[in-house]
């Protein structure tokens, strides 16, 4: 099972990189839960998503790959990733490791958090 979820998410990381909202989306449940770690707090649904990536996209130049997979005791699935973001004169303002927390339903994500990797 984990594997079904890592190709899910790997398709909805190529599909942020590459700027292409809906394929993205196509990967989240239609009420999907997201963390806003650019601004703080949590959005629901592929409208706010949709909204909140545009915005940021404006102000931010964000590069995120997963690096590695861990399923946790609870059933969560940790990404390790590899985040690279620059602000729109190329300029680097983030260049680091951090954590996306994922749960599941039906084969899509239902919620995904954010946790700070220790020893960056």
């Amino acid at each position: 099972m984990v594997n079904t979820f890592e190709n899910t998410i790997k398709k909805a990381y190529s599909a942020f990189n590459e700027r292409n909202i809906d394929n993205a989306l196509s990967t989240m449940q239609p009420d999907v839960q997201w963390s806003k770690a650019w601004e703080g707090g949590y959005i629901s649904g592929h409208d706010e998503i949709k909204q909140y990536w545009t915005r940021q996209w404006t102000e931010i130049n964000p590069k995120v790959d997963p690096i590695g997979f861990n399923e946790r005791e609870n059933g969560s699935l940790e990404v390790k990733v590899h985040q690279n973001v620059k602000d729109l004169q190329d300029n680097l303002m983030f260049d680091g490791f951090v954590k996306h927390i994922y749960t599941f339903q039906d084969g899509l994500i239902k919620t995904m958090d954010i946790e700070l990797v220790e020893n960056n």
